[in-house]
């Protein structure tokens, strides 16, 4: 089920006014039910993959805790490990590596037949895997006590909002809310709604309008010229992060109607003065997951320059692989990386005295985001390398049939209007709802009108982190 289709805005009403309604006790069962229908929308016989994880995590867990030597809670840990792990290489990274080794064997002339299983990649899979590998192993660690009702910790794993691309939440901070008495509010009403409003924005007027452009000129490299390939890096930056940060604000939004609390994911991204800065801001409930679960188990920033920017790029090659089974999200992960690690020689060798100026910061921050992007957008690492080839021959002009001059001008005054916003937002995440009445009632009908008057209704497409 598309948050942006008619689907959708029937099903969240009737959740929600189903939510306030019935007693509280049987308010997780009416919310897990509807999890669950909405995962099954998709495709009903992976809603298995789901309960799988649930039931094999929901044991897993209370055996560790029960557990008193320490070789036992790690073999169920382990267990819970090479569950969750396994499922999603075989779903999702097994043709990669298939593919892989047959190219390499052809490549020294051999000929070894090498499987490949023709599987549908389930819905938001790396999201919920996450989700539940962050509980066993905080289970493990002794942050926080197994769940001992199934049906909530089932809810927590599958909660609709989030279920399929995020944020990935911690257990120490959704679990306890669904044990909550919540009753209706009228301040989480405006909140969710105000979130649900920009999400749909982000979404619906400039995400899936800039597609169209970007699209055409990643769909053919080797026509493409020098300004349609920046034109078209610059919209794709926009098109993921208001494709992304949208589908976060409407999850967000949605749970709050609700009186949930989700974390907030992204935190004006383009803002970044540094690519750690970036990672700050961008996807946190992942880069704080990769951070506490992998970087830090690693060894983090502990033992010694040289093995901190090890850490720092193990981290983000498996943070380019978690994103999609192909070598061009590999290299994109190697770019972050490899720029982290020069950021650090650079703050080693030059210290904090010298700071450049806010913009251009922020500027070179943004052009070595784009050149990532590049390889994340491009359908193959070959595609890649001809873009950025390309991006130094001529053009023969921005606009193509289906985008026009006046579209492409549309675009950058809508992305414009949203960077504006982020600047007051910068300040006060709710600057528009802590404002005086007449700023926000023209916030509010101006992005409703801007929705109706701007937005990609028919057709509607899905959001571009399902495939991750």
């Amino acid at each position: 089920m598309l948050f942006n289709s008619l689907h959708f805005a029937a099903f969240l009403p009737c959740v929600v006014l189903l939510y306030y309604l019935i007693p509280y006790r049987f308010r997780y069962l009416m919310l897990l039910v509807a999890s669950y229908y909405f995962y099954m929308s998709w495709k009903m016989e992976y809603i298995v993959l789901i309960m799988g994880s649930t039931v094999i995590d929901y044991f897993a867990a209370k055996k560790i805790a029960g557990a008193t030597l320490k070789e036992i809670r790690r073999r169920w840990l382990v267990l819970s490990l090479l569950s969750n792990l396994g499922i999603l290489f075989g779903f999702k990274y097994f043709n990669f590596f298939s593919d892989s080794a047959r190219q390499m064997f052809e490549a020294f002339d051999l000929s070894i037949h090498v499987p490949y299983f023709d599987v549908l990649l389930p819905v938001g899979i790396s999201f919920y895997t996450f989700q539940t590998l962050s509980y066993t192993i905080d289970v493990y660690r002794g942050k926080t006590q197994p769940e001992k009702h199934f049906g909530i910790f089932a809810l927590y794993v599958s909660f609709f909002p989030q279920l399929v691309a995020g944020p990935i939440e911690r257990s120490t901070h959704l679990l306890p809310q669904f044990r909550q008495k919540v009753v209706f509010s009228y301040e989480n009403f405006r909140i969710g709604l105000w979130l649900m409003a920009l999400g749909f924005y982000k979404k619906l007027v400039i995400a899936d309008r800039v597609a169209i452009y970007v699209n055409e000129i990643y769909a053919d490299p080797q026509s493409a010229g020098g300004m349609q390939i920046i034109l078209a890096t610059f919209f794709f930056a926009f098109q993921i992060y208001c494709d992304f940060s949208g589908y976060s604000d409407i999850a967000i939004g949605s749970a709050r109607l609700m009186g949930y609390d989700l974390m907030e994911n992204f935190k004006r991204p383009y803002f970044a003065r540094s690519l750690s800065d970036f990672w700050r801001r961008w996807h946190v409930s992942l880069s704080s997951w990769f951070k506490d679960y992998l970087y830090i188990p690693l060894g983090g920033n502990r033992k010694g320059y040289l093995r901190l920017n090890i850490n720092l790029m193990i981290v983000f090659l498996v943070s380019g692989l978690w994103h999609g089974a192909n070598w061009t999200f590999v290299l994109w992960g190697g770019i972050h990386g490899s720029w982290l690690v020069l950021e650090n020689f650079m703050s080693r060798a030059i210290g904090p005295k010298i700071k450049l100026p806010r913009l251009v910061s922020i500027f070179i921050t943004f052009s070595i985001t784009c050149l990532g992007w590049i390889f994340f957008r491009a359908d193959n690492v070959g595609d890649a390398f001809i873009l950025i080839r390309n991006i130094f021959q001529p053009s023969g002009g921005l606009s193509f049939a289906e985008f026009t001059l006046f579209d492409i001008c549309l675009s950058l005054a809508l992305i414009g209007l949203l960077e504006l916003y982020h600047i007051f937002e910068e300040k006060d995440r709710f600057y528009v709802l802590n404002a005086s009445w007449f700023v926000r009632w023209p916030a509010y009908i101006g992005v409703a009108l801007l929705i109706s008057w701007f937005g990609k209704f028919f057709e509607p497409s899905e959001f571009i982190y399902f495939q991750f």
